[in-house]
C-alpha cells in the first residue's frame, strides 16, 4: 500500500470515528523480553507433556547420541539440511538437501538444528537458517529429530520474538503434529511429523 493511500484510509477512519468515545488506554503490563530467566528443566517438562521424546548429551558426544537415537528408532536413512554441522552428522545413510517432496516422503526422517527454543511453552523455532532447511523439510517427513543447544533456550515467547528476525520464514513447533478437530479424537501426524525427538546438548 502506498503512503498516500494509507494516509487517506486512516483519515477516513478518524472522520468516521470523530463522534465516538475515546478508546480506553491499552494496558501494557504484559510480560516483555528479559522479564524471566530461561529454565531448561521447564523446557524438557513441556516437551514431554507434548509427547516429544527428549534425549540429553554432552557437546562432545552429539554424533554418537544422534546415531544411537536413529538406530533405536530403526531409521537407516535421514535427510540432512544444507549447513548442518559436519561434526554432528550421524552414522546413517544421509540424503543431502536439496530434495523434492517425493524424496522427503520416501525417506520420512529428517535431522535439523533450530534457531532457538522457548522454555515456558516447550516450543522449537526454526527460521530456515543453516542446518534447518526450508519449511517442507520439517513438515513432510513423519519423523523429526532436532538438536537444541541448552544456551538456545529462552524463557518466554517475548524473548523469542525479540531475538528472531521477523522477515525470515519462522516455523514454531510445540510437540509432534496433532489435531483434535474431529469429534475431539487426537490424531497425530496430520500437519507435520508424527514423531518428534529432541536432543538437548549441554
Amino acid at each position: 500500500m502506498s503512503a498516500p493511500a494509507r494516509t487517506e484510509i486512516l483519515a477516513r477512519i478518524r472522520t468516521a470515528l470523530a463522534d465516538q468515545p475515546a478508546p480506553p488506554e491499552v494496558v501494557r503490563s504484559y510480560r516483555t523480553a528479559g522479564t524471566a530467566a530461561a529454565d531448561v528443566e521447564q523446557f524438557v517438562e513441556r516437551l514431554v507433556d507434548y509427547r516429544a521424546t527428549v534425549h540429553r548429551t554432552a557437546s562432545h558426544d552429539v554424533r554418537r547420541s544422534l546415531s544411537d537415537i536413529l538406530r533405536d528408532r530403526g531409521i537407516a536413512r535421514v535427510v540432512v539440511p544444507d549447513g548442518y554441522p559436519s561434526e554432528w552428522l550421524p552414522s546413517a545413510d544421509l540424503i543431502r538437501e536439496p530434495v523434492d517432496t517425493a524424496t522427503l516422503d520416501d525417506v520420512s526422517a529428517v535431522v535439523t538444528t533450530c534457531a532457538l527454543a522457548v522454555a515456558e511453552t516447550g516450543t522449537l523455532v526454526l527460521d530456515a537458517g543453516p542446518g534447518q532447511g526450508p519449511r517442507a523439510l520439517t513438515l513432510v517427513p513423519d519423523y523429526h529429530l532436532v538438536v537444541v543447544r541448552a544456551e538456545q533456550v529462552v524463557a518466554v515467547v517475548p524473548d523469542a520474538v525479540a531475538a528472531l528476525d521477523p522477515t525470515r520464514p519462522l516455523t514454531w513447533i510445540s510437540g509432534p503434529s496433532a489435531t483434535s478437530d474431529i469429534e475431539l479424537e487426537r490424531v497425530e501426524g496430520v500437519h507435520g511429523p508424527r514423531t518428534l525427538d529432541v536432543l538437548l546438548v549441554g
